[in-house]
């Protein structure tokens, strides 16, 4: 289950652009050398005893007179997964702006892999999937046409992904938003459905998402009724007027054992061409009603 980073800082009007790294920024190496790896051992001088050069068995106590071994580090290592609302926009472009795009997509597919631990049943217990399919191509079988009316230029080539395993089956889809007027993507969707076949995913899904404005500052969360066992809605909006700030909105739904997420991402500055950007209501609006949609057709 996809799971929301925090929005990204807003640059200068003149200079700045949105940050090409992923969410949560990478880890800074641990201490040592260059990359993480711990400094060379000094060599010893004529008389002088090495005592780096000593091995020492991994589960033995050093013997006396022995120097003991360090742990080593690990500068790469997760400090923890948080769920986050969907990928930060790229910067205005073409290929390199999906390729940036992508990256923070990847990021975010490792932060739910290290959220989707959950709540482990007896052996023998049939996954509840309530007959949701698992399709090929999400960005197909999803509904977004709420959207439409306000980006009326379809995105030509949205990217896509599948994974089919024993445990899971999961389809992710990007789309690019743009209005007819603008030269580049003014926002853009993000879609994830996961089908959990052997762990009941409503314990960590409830916890993630209905407390994520407790951990997160900035966040709104609101319960949304009438769409499957539970559903919620993780906003952020910085926006002032038509000319700054960001604005991300998540849809969050469980149905069973399936979850799906429906994101939507946007950053304005005042060079961007569109001027009249929707409200987060309307937006809100949008993503409940292509929801239900989606969720209604997966299940025909």
């Amino acid at each position: 289950m996809s799971t929301p980073p925090e929005p990204p800082q807003q640059p200068s009007d003149a200079t700045a652009q949105p940050s090409a790294y992923p969410y949560p920024h990478p880890q800074s190496p641990g201490p040592g050398g260059p990359m993480g790896f711990p400094p060379a051992a000094p060599v010893p001088q004529a008389g002088q005893q090495n005592t780096h050069a000593q091995p020492t068995l991994v589960g033995v106590p050093a013997q006396p007179g022995q120097p003991g071994q360090p742990q080593p580090v690990n500068p790469y290592l997760q400090q923890g997964p948080y769920p986050v609302v969907g990928p930060p926009p790229p910067p205005r472009g073409g290929g390199a702006g999906r390729a940036v795009l992508w990256a923070a997509v990847g990021a975010l597919v490792a932060s739910a892999g290290w959220a989707a631990g959950v709540f482990l049943l007896g052996t023998g217990s049939d996954p509840d999937l309530r007959g949701y399919s698992a399709p090929s191509n999400l960005c197909n079988a999803a509904d977004y046409s709420s959207f439409r009316e306000e980006y009326p230029d379809n995105d030509t080539a949205p990217t896509h992904n599948t994974l089919e395993d024993d445990a899971l089956d999961e389809g992710l889809c990007n789309l690019s938003l743009k209005k007819s007027s603008s030269s580049y993507a003014d926002a853009y969707l993000y879609l994830q459905l996961d089908r959990h076949k052997k762990t009941d995913p409503g314990p960590e899904f409830t916890a993630n998402w209905k407390n994520y404005g407790d951990s997160h500052t900035g966040y709104d969360v609101d319960v949304v009724t009438g769409i499957g066992d539970e559903a919620y809605l993780v906003s952020d909006d910085t926006t002032s007027g038509s000319s700054s700030g960001s604005m991300y909105a998540t849809l969050a739904v469980r149905d069973g054992w399936v979850t799906y997420t429906m994101t939507y991402s946007a950053y304005y500055s005042s060079y961007d061409d569109d001027t009249d950007p929707p409200t987060l209501d309307e937006v809100s609006d949008w993503l409940k009603a292509d929801t239900r949609t989606t969720l209604g057709d997966l299940r025909d």
